[in-house]
């Protein structure tokens, strides 16, 4: 949550439908059965309501998709850090 300044509180949507919130944190690639933390680092891990993580869970297609989504979100946020570092932290 630190990554994209969301606090514990806030309203996130989810990163898909854009309609409701996200109430599941979803493993683009899973885990696996053991539930191994190795998958849990922010390119892999989005912000989805509970229709679309299930979708995601269910249709490969639309799960790359999401991947596609979550990917251009995360490079918009390092471009933004990386331009925000430029102009005020000189």
């Amino acid at each position: 949550m630190d990554f994209f300044d969301y606090g514990e509180q806030d309203f996130v949507m989810c990163e898909m439908c854009q309609q409701d919130r996200a109430v599941d944190i979803h493993h683009i690639q899973g885990r696996g059965m053991g539930g191994s933390k190795e998958q849990d680092f922010i390119e892999n891990l989005m912000g989805l309501c509970r229709e679309c993580h299930l979708t995601a869970e269910s249709d490969s297609s639309f799960n790359m998709f999401c991947r596609i989504k979550h990917l251009e979100s995360v490079c918009h946020q390092i471009y933004a850090r990386i331009e925000y570092e430029k102009r005020f932290k000189k």
